[in-house]
């Protein structure tokens, strides 16, 4: 392939393209699980302040596309560094942790493992943040919703398993 052509490749196909597909691609992982599996997970009590729970889908699809929003923002600053290659791997490591919340806690029937990877990912979420506030404001504000809803997340399995201590 010509200089030109890449050049000209490279100009059609945006970064924001391939991140986002990269992130729409990941998100597919919350559908390997067992409509067995789903049973269990209806038939748990939840708290009575867990109204929202309709709207997890969409809040956790604003989030990812911030995330991705963020993403972009950090390869826009330095492509191709090695610097941005890692960041852009923790975030790819930060959307596999939360992708696998629900079919890992569903395959093992455990709020216990929903809590653990919630936890995980708060964490690399709050620690994604930080990294790249030095490079990006715009970046580290994009992973604010994630920080906030990850934190409910985790405290609301954790208080899932006080109500179902059989499903700990």
């Amino acid at each position: 392939m010509s200089d030109r052509a890449i050049g000209k490749l490279k100009t059609m196909i945006q970064s924001w393209m391939i991140i986002g597909g990269v992130t729409f691609s990941v998100a597919f992982g919350t559908l390997f699980f067992k409509l067995r599996d789903i049973n269990w997970a209806v038939k748990l009590e939840r708290p009575d302040w867990m109204f929202f729970e309709p709207a997890i889908p969409l809040i956790w699809t604003v989030i990812f596309a911030c995330g991705a929003g963020s993403a972009t923002f950090v390869w826009e600053q330095e492509p191709g560094s090695i610097k941005t290659w890692l960041l852009m791997a923790l975030y790819l490591l930060l959307e596999i942790v939360t992708v696998a919340y629900i079919p890992a806690t569903l395959r093992a029937k455990s709020l216990k493992v929903g809590t653990i990877l919630g936890g995980a990912g708060e964490i690399l979420g709050v620690v994604l943040a930080l990294a790249v506030l030095p490079i990006s404001q715009s970046a580290a504000l994009l992973l604010l919703p994630y920080a906030i809803w990850g934190a409910i997340g985790t405290y609301t399995t954790w208080e899932m398993i006080q109500l179902n201590p059989e499903a700990a």
